[in-house]
């Protein structure tokens, strides 16, 4: 924990108040230390910055949610698109 809170810039307690706050769920060891993902720290350093920028961390933890949540929804939008445009190729006939 210690080295993810170097790597983001914050204080362990930091990281320990996104566990809390059920933001980010990292992995245990075997001796129960946290290990955080690259993507858990990614969050950790977008809630800091949205702290750093005057919200509270409550606001900054949700709009980090609803960042997230757009973040796969244009995903799936742009997939699902493709998808069609595909099918459309597809399904159209040469002129006779």
């Amino acid at each position: 924990m210690g080295r993810a809170a170097e790597i983001v810039g914050v204080t362990q307690a930091f990281l320990r108040g996104l566990d809390a706050a059920e933001l980010l769920t990292p992995q245990r060891s075997e001796g129960g230390h946290r290990r955080y993902s690259r993507y858990q720290l990614r969050i950790a350093a977008r809630v800091r910055q949205l702290v750093d920028e005057g919200n509270p961390l409550e606001a900054a933890c949700r709009i980090v949610i609803l960042e997230d949540q757009l973040a796969e929804a244009q995903r799936i939008n742009s997939e699902l698109q493709q998808t069609l445009r595909d099918s459309r190729g597809t399904d159209r006939r040469p002129p006779e």
